[in-house]
């Protein structure tokens, strides 16, 4: 899994509570201010309704910390009980609304704002930059990016093709900044990301992450747990896996499926610790 990234720093998202394994469908209303029936009535002023506030702001409040380091283990808030959140576009949107994936030596750009340095197990060019398109909670298809070990690089792309053919409801695909590694806990993120710089959690060894050679999907909707800690440290509430929701890897679905298909393990099948979100091509 990619924790300990800190935080989600990058997206203030309004919650649309959904409740079905297919992202709902945006509607859309309108309305008509009524009109006083005399022409020469001067008085009428247009009348603007202000955006509604956001309801949840991811990365927003940091948590108090254990002394383990990570954050206090919290109820999950009822805003985030059945998580919806809209996804802020990053790259263009597929404009067709098929799937669409490109696999691309790592862009300078990208790679300054990654985790990765030279103390890091892989080279530059060993890594692989993808975009790939996925559906979000709001019914809409987006573009994510990934940074991926080159030699899985083709087949993360057939995986997260048949994620979206199935319309898999993914909330925020893109690449971890090394600042959230070191920022405080806050315990909301949802990111699904591949390549992180860093150690695995609990342990003094490259995570296999630090390789590209694991994801974690939707890690608040599929937590790690290992003893009392919960990670993300807000998501509890996605323990109780009878509960199915958006988002949610269950046993044999369309995720565990296609992550099989490429050799690639599911953490949700560990005794300890369970890493729900945890796809590898290591086992580990």
């Amino acid at each position: 899994m990619a924790f300990p990234r800190r935080v989600v720093v990058l997206a203030v998202a309004v919650l649309v509570t959904g409740c079905s394994s297919t992202p709902p469908a945006p509607t859309s209303g309108s309305s008509r201010p009524s009109v006083p029936s005399s022409p020469s009535v001067s008085s009428i002023v247009p009348t603007t309704s202000a955006p509604a506030p956001p309801v949840w702001t991811v990365g927003a409040t940091p948590l108090p910390l254990r002394q383990d380091g990570f954050g206090q283990i919290l109820p999950t808030p009822p805003e985030l009980v059945n998580r919806s959140l809209p996804t802020t576009d990053l790259l263009p949107p597929p404009g067709d609304g098929r799937y669409a994936s490109t696999v691309s030596p790592v862009p300078t750009d990208v790679l300054a704002r990654s985790t990765w340095q030279p103390a890091c197990p892989v080279g530059v060019s060993e890594l692989r930059y993808l975009t790939m398109s996925f559906w979000g909670y709001d019914g809409r298809a987006h573009t994510g990016e990934m940074l991926v070990n080159a030699r899985v690089a083709d087949a993360v792309t057939r995986v997260f093709g048949h994620l979206f053919e199935a319309r898999f409801p993914i909330e925020e695909m893109r690449v971890v900044a090394a600042p959230e590694l070191t920022l405080p806990p806050t315990g909301d993120g949802n990111n699904t990301t591949a390549f992180v710089c860093r150690d695995a959690v609990a342990l003094k060894r490259w995570s296999a992450h630090a390789y590209g050679l694991a994801i974690d999907l939707n890690p608040f909707c599929n937590p790690y747990v290992r003893g009392d800690l919960v990670l993300p440290e807000l998501s509890s509430s996605y323990l109780d896996r009878a509960n199915v929701r958006p988002g949610m890897v269950e046993p044999g679905d369309v995720a565990v499926r296609a992550f099989a298909a490429i050799g690639w393990p599911w953490g949700g099948e560990w005794t300890t610790p369970k890493d729900i979100q945890h796809f590898s091509a290591t086992g580990g």
